[in-house]
């Protein structure tokens, strides 16, 4: 079967040429982990493709993406991207900011580290940032729509109430919640906030990415006690708007690539179908 494996990151060497913004890299980790690193590893968890997603290690400038396309078109048949931009300006520089992000066949849209104050990146952590819901982003999201660009977004649970706003707003705008609203470990699958995701789900253009699980669960492989968070997404998304993604190499010191992305096959909660549309149809859905 076809993997896509929608959440992975990768940065290149602390150049003058292209210098790192801030060093804020995995834990335990130092130096450079290049797009060439990347396709090795998913070579050896057999993914086929790999969906590049940008961290604060480049900012938000303008060559912040520089990597990331670089990655694109060293490897056209392996690697999508995402990007990133200051979101806030006058509306034809909000413009113009999305058509250079989505201006590349292999760029996908758009990520929002939501549930961090706007501002310079990394930032501090507010849980209740509604920046994203902002009326003067409207620019931006109508671009999107008009480039057929999605917005990747890393919420905490107490904003899917708000993304769910930005969905009514934007209907043509696919928003795609990153880690399962990256729940925290006291956070229960069958309690509020978390369970905003019921009323989120009702927007059609709402998905999620069943990503960075060895985080969410915080026990060893094949982490059996996801189950509630996996079982509700079903129940309210259905598989069709579910996507399976490592956030590797984040988690490199307590999990391989293969263990973030396997552990839906020693799930038996999940039909084939359901692994399906996690590995691979969900993904060729939204960017079709």
């Amino acid at each position: 079967m076809r993997l896509v494996d929608t959440h992975t990151h990768a940065w290149g060497h602390d150049t003058a040429e292209l210098p790192w913004y801030s060093a804020d890299l995995p834990p335990e980790w130092e130096g450079s982990y290049t797009h060439a690193d990347l396709i090795a590893d998913m070579d050896a968890a057999d993914v086929d493709e790999g969906v590049l997603l940008p961290t604060s290690i480049y900012g938000r400038g303008e060559r912040a993406n520089e990597y990331t396309l670089r990655a694109v078109e060293a490897h056209p048949d392996r690697l999508w991207g995402v990007g990133v931009a200051k979101y806030f300006g006058d509306e034809a520089e909000q413009r113009r900011r999305v058509r250079r992000v989505t201006g590349h066949e292999r760029m996908l849209g758009v990520r929002f580290h939501a549930c961090f104050e706007y501002g310079p990146t990394p930032g501090e952590m507010n849980r209740e940032a509604d920046w994203v819901a902002d009326d003067a982003l409207d620019p931006l999201y109508d671009e999107l729509a008009a480039q057929d660009g999605a917005v990747f977004v890393l919420p905490k649970p107490e904003q899917l109430s708000l993304l769910a706003d930005v969905a009514d707003a934007h209907p043509d705008v696919p928003i795609v919640v990153e880690h399962v609203a990256w729940p925290d470990e006291d956070t229960s699958p069958d309690e509020a906030p978390w369970t905003d995701f019921a009323a989120l789900a009702e927007r059609d253009n709402a998905y999620v990415k069943v990503s960075s699980i060895p985080r969410t669960s915080g026990e060893h492989w094949p982490y059996a006690n996801v189950e509630g968070y996996v079982t509700n997404l079903l129940e309210w998304f259905g598989p069709e708007r579910l996507m399976l993604g490592s956030d590797y190499p984040w988690l490199d010191s307590t999990a391989t690539m293969d263990e973030c992305l396997s552990w839906v096959e020693e799930a038996d909660y999940l039909s084939a179908r359901d692994v399906a549309y996690l590995s691979y149809r969900t993904f060729d859905d939204l960017r079709a």
